[in-house]
């Protein structure tokens, strides 16, 4: 390789943070239908007890390499197909994930926290 080309490897490397890849996993979550919220996890809560901000709450991400695991804590829309609001969080947050960061998802685990009657309340004061 002649001298003044230089490899990627020669530059230098780029470090993505956990934060990045939580809000935009949160971002794209947040946004499938069925999903009414997120909630803290025990750690989580305690952190806001002790005047953390978390912007994110909901999603925890782990980075191992190149590979990243993503646990979502969500509370439902009463009457979705939990399967399905779940798989579609996984294609989605994936998908996104790996084309904005270039790193694996190797794993998005969905823990339901609850469902949420909001939108049935509306309804039924509809009838």
């Amino acid at each position: 390789m002649p001298e003044n080309e230089k490899s990627t490897e020669d530059i230098g490397e780029v470090r993505i943070s956990a934060d990045v890849i939580t809000v935009i996993a949160h971002t794209v979550a947040s946004e499938v239908e069925g999903v009414a919220g997120m909630n803290a996890n025990i750690a989580e809560n305690i952190s806001s007890v002790l005047g953390r901000k978390n912007v994110t709450k909901g999603v925890k991400v782990e980075i191992n390499d190149k590979d990243v695991t993503i646990d979502f804590y969500i509370v439902v829309d009463y009457g979705a197909r939990i399967p399905d609001v779940a798989w579609r969080i996984q294609e989605r947050v994936k998908s996104s994930v790996e084309s904005m960061t270039g790193m694996n998802v190797a794993s998005i685990n969905i823990h339901v926290q609850g469902v949420s009657f909001d939108k049935s309340k509306e309804d039924r004061k509809a009838e």
